[in-house]
């Protein structure tokens, strides 16, 4: 049976002016960009995780919804060259604060953009999905979401 690895990660979001604006990062090693993500250690919820991984990766802090928008599986690549399933929870994550300093900052960029131009800015189909399903419900509500 194979292995499947389990992650989770953040849509860190805000409203400007009645947009939806969301936060892309980029990864580490290939500088493509996604959303900030990462394993879920024992004893921790992926709704914690996913907010540690939004503060280590982004410096964000934020109100977490506690319903996930989904889930997606992509290949991630191991140190050794392996390439592992893994499956991702992702949580909308409104934005309260944006730190000057946070624990990966020289590691990685950052981009305030639409969900639109974000989901055409990353490379899982899954991530997309996700990222137009956050506008979506921001659309279907009418509402800010908080």
């Amino acid at each position: 049976m194979v292995q499947i690895l389990r992650q989770a990660g953040a849509i860190p979001f805000t409203n400007n002016d009645d947009e939806l604006r969301v936060l892309l990062i980029t990864s580490r090693d290939t500088g493509r960009w996604v959303i900030p993500k990462g394993g879920v250690k024992p004893g921790q919820t992926a709704l914690q995780a996913a907010e540690a991984e939004a503060y280590e990766e982004a410096g964000i802090k934020g109100i977490a919804q506690s319903t996930p928008l989904g889930i997606y599986t992509y290949g991630k690549r191991l140190n050794a060259g392996v390439v592992m399933p893994t499956t991702v929870e992702v949580f909308a994550l409104h934005v309260t604060k944006q730190l000057k300093n946070w624990p990966e900052r020289a590691q990685r960029r950052f981009e305030w953009t639409s969900a639109f131009d974000a989901a055409a800015a990353v490379e899982e189909p899954g991530m997309k999905l996700l990222l137009l399903r956050l506008a979506e419900i921001q659309s279907a509500t009418g509402m800010k979401l908080v």
